[in-house]
């Protein structure tokens, strides 16, 4: 079968096309949080506020915080910060006594890529 030149150039407007499209089929990784990861906070945290690479769907995303023990600790909806689509805000609902805390994320890009993870934070 020969190369003909609209084949050729079929074929690279196809590459050319899958290679440009390569952030598009990305995922929400996490960059940042607060409490941050392996942190030792003095003060029990009023939300776990938690900073990705891309916006995320609030409404399918969401974290369970489980403390010592591995009991788990009562937290809000997760919500995304009016002001910046990247950010899920989490209303821990109690007061955080000292100890080890872990945070098992989920997260739904706005892309409809679905990512998890987790850290630990203790309070002192």
């Amino acid at each position: 079968m020969a190369f003909t030149r609209s084949r050729l150039f079929t074929l690279a407007t196809l590459l050319t096309a899958l290679t440009a499209s390569g952030s598009a089929f990305a995922h929400a990784h996490l960059e940042h949080q607060y409490p941050a990861a392996d942190a030792s906070v003095t003060a029990s945290p009023q939300a776990i506020t938690l900073n990705f690479s891309e916006g995320v769907e609030a409404n399918f995303s969401g974290i369970t915080l489980t403390g010592p023990q591995q009991v788990a600790v009562k937290t809000g909806m997760a919500k995304r910060n009016e002001k910046d689509e990247k950010q899920l805000i989490v209303p821990v609902e109690e007061a955080l006594k000292p100890g080890a805390y872990q945070v098992d994320w989920h997260v739904v890009s706005v892309d409809g890529h679905k990512t998890k993870g987790k850290y630990l934070f203790s309070v002192k």
